[in-house]
């Protein structure tokens, strides 16, 4: 038997999941785990984890006694200790093309809206408000910069959506795709550069050691006063308490935030009282299209590992994905290591 654990879902069931898993002959287990005790205990002697939001830490690797891949819903791997896995001899695989339309198009509707004060409208309308003013002063987007941090397949994506509405482009990246800068008409600059110069500074890059934080105090100040935030991709890529500050001060002029530093965002948060605020509820991934390719993907990346392939959206390519026939063999018995 090729047991599969679903660490957590969000979902209403595991229909997809569980029909490409058993059609493979595979058997998949659902959990709901939170903790690292909840995660060893129902972990421990899978062969393949599918993981969502619950951490997936070195000490939960560590107590993995014959798993031979993690594969997680979606791009963000923030939830899963890669380095760990792969030291272990772990494939860690994601689903990154997904919802490449719905991120995008998620980004460009919350730019639209803070451009266009909808929100705003929105909100004097139900209060029986029937006012322009209220949204004053708004500016014509064309003409305007949008500032891209990361320039990824959904960046990519985004620059050629908002080029319609004659956006000037500017992307920051670590790793620049010049051939993709140059197809899409973007000018790669570094991040100094893109806050100062970006009317719309929209992020997307992952949460990693080096990305937390990195918009923060210093960032928000080199920001013209009209600029608004918008992030899709990790909440702690931004310094929360620096962007409140921001909100509040005028220094910046909005925000619109699909992701959070902690989640779910509570109603007491100061960002949910600010009214040049536009905020979801992390679901610029969804729609009834990308939910299923996400969730089978997800699975397919566990069929290819039992049927002794490496999976398709492998992410630690030092590591090869054993055939299920060599996988590599239980601890002996005796529960959690130390």
């Amino acid at each position: 038997m090729f047991k599969v654990v679903v660490t957590d879902y969000e979902f209403a069931d595991l229909e997809p999941e569980r029909q490409v898993l058993e059609a493979a002959g595979l058997t998949l287990v659902p959990a709901q785990a939170r903790t690292e005790d909840e995660l060893i205990e129902i972990c421990a002697d899978a062969d393949a984890v599918i993981n969502q939001y619950a951490p997936v830490t070195a000490e939960v690797i560590r107590n993995l006694n014959r798993c031979q891949v993690i594969s997680r819903y979606g791009i963000g791997l923030n939830t899963i200790d890669v380095p760990a896995a792969t030291a272990a001899g772990i494939a860690v695989a994601n689903v990154p093309d997904g919802s490449l339309e719905e991120v995008s198009d998620h980004a460009a509707a919350q730019i639209l809206t803070l451009a266009r004060g909808l929100h705003r409208y929105d909100a004097a309308i139900r209060r029986g408000t029937w006012d322009y003013t209220v949204a004053k002063p708004l500016r014509r987007l064309r003409g305007r910069t949008l500032g891209l941090i990361g320039f990824g397949r959904i960046p990519q994506r985004l620059a050629e959506k908002m080029s319609g509405f004659g956006m000037t482009l500017l992307a920051h990246d670590p790793y620049p795709d010049p051939a993709a800068a140059a197809r899409l008409g973007v000018r790669l600059v570094d991040l100094d550069t893109l806050c100062r110069e970006a009317d719309v500074v929209s992020v997307h890059t992952p949460l990693t050691e080096q990305t937390e934080g990195m918009i923060g105090p210093g960032r928000f100040a080199a920001m013209k006063p009209t600029a608004c935030l918008v992030n899709t991709a990790r909440g702690p890529v931004v310094d929360e308490a620096a962007l409140i500050a921001a909100l509040r001060s005028g220094r910046i002029a909005g925000a619109a935030l699909d992701v959070f530093a902690h989640e779910p965002l509570g109603p007491d948060s100061p960002l949910a009282k600010l009214d040049n605020v536009v905020l979801t509820p992390h679901t610029a991934w969804y729609s009834e299209d990308s939910e299923i390719e996400i969730r089978t993907k997800t699975a397919r990346n566990v069929v290819d590992v039992a049927e002794g392939r490496p999976p398709t959206y492998l992410v630690n390519h030092d590591v090869a994905a054993a055939p299920h026939s060599t996988a590599r063999p239980a601890r002996p018995a005796g529960g959690r290591t130390t």
